[in-house]
């Protein structure tokens, strides 16, 4: 049996100024985010996306984790004691932030960006949905060195005490969603978008392969309240958010391989305000929308 090194959540102290571990794997989260997204432009000189574009990606980006992020973990596991608390729900470095709202969060802010580039929607998504698995399991050894989000209690020899939490032995839960979610999901996005794939193919398979693990994950991972209550049906909130993931990804895939719509390769878009006119184009392409 282990037991939690109950680590300091402040990483460093500069002056008056706090650094927490939390708030450190989230940068590294951004870090890989623009390192893999240079990597994938710097292979793919002649695609649509630039360094300018992924530095707003990762602009909007962030607005949509932190907000949406929040936001989902207030809705969808502690509703009533916000309520109550309202004030804490800006405390963020405290922790509970949730996947599902920071997902829906990013996704609306790249709904902006396609706007402001003039880009399909399911290109841009297609294009990041790869870079984010890393920064997921990087804030899951955040969830760690906070001994948050702890397991079910477990006799496996590996199962870990708490102290803050319990004397009972419980699944690291938050070390098995950093190798599912984080390193296993990383290296199947990697994968699959090493090919050319339908637009919107990509996408799919980000909510069909993050579906699937997270829902793995939350048979060792405590149940969290939620306004469906702890387990409904024996099914979790996480399952319960993974279920129409999973389901529209399949219908993303086959989608998309039913329409056949080729990979997204128009010429680089100029930023919004270098444009002075109609730019000339080749061919035309036409989008399904």
């Amino acid at each position: 049996m282990l037991v939690h090194p109950q680590f300091d959540p402040i990483a460093i102290h500069l002056g008056p100024l706090a650094v927490r571990w939390y708030g450190l794997m989230y940068l590294i989260g951004f870090a890989l985010f623009i390192l893999l997204g240079r990597y994938r432009i710097k292979q793919n000189p002649q695609g649509a996306f630039t360094i300018s574009m992924l530095d707003d990606m990762l602009f909007y980006g962030v607005l949509g984790v932190i907000l949406g992020g929040r936001l989902g973990h207030v809705v969808f596991y502690q509703f009533g004691y916000y309520l109550q608390h309202p004030l804490e729900i800006f405390a963020v470095w405290q922790g509970g932030m949730s996947f599902h709202g920071g997902f829906l969060g990013v996704i609306s802010a790249m709904a902006l960006l396609a706007r402001k580039y003039k880009l399909p929607w399911l290109a841009v998504t297609d294009f990041i949905a790869p870079l984010v698995p890393l920064g997921l399991g990087a804030g899951r050894i955040g969830n760690f060195i906070n001994a948050e989000l702890w397991g079910r209690p477990t006799d496996v020899s590996w199962g870990m005490v708490f102290p803050d939490v319990d004397s009972l032995a419980r699944h690291p839960s938050q070390i098995y969603e950093f190798a599912l979610e984080g390193l296993a999901f990383f290296a199947l996005m990697w994968i699959y978008s090493a090919k050319p794939r339908p637009v919107g193919a990509v996408s799919g398979m980000f909510l069909i392969g993050y579906g699937v693990f997270r829902s793995v994950a939350e048979f060792f991972r405590e149940p969290e309240d939620g306004f469906m209550g702890v387990l409904t049906l024996g099914i979790s909130m996480g399952q319960w958010l993974s279920l129409p993931m999973i389901a529209a990804g399949l219908i993303m895939i086959a989608w998309a391989n039913r329409t056949q719509a080729t990979l997204y390769k128009p010429d680089k878009p100029e930023a919004p305000h270098q444009r002075t006119g109609p730019v000339a184009t080749g061919k035309r392409t036409r989008h399904r929308r």
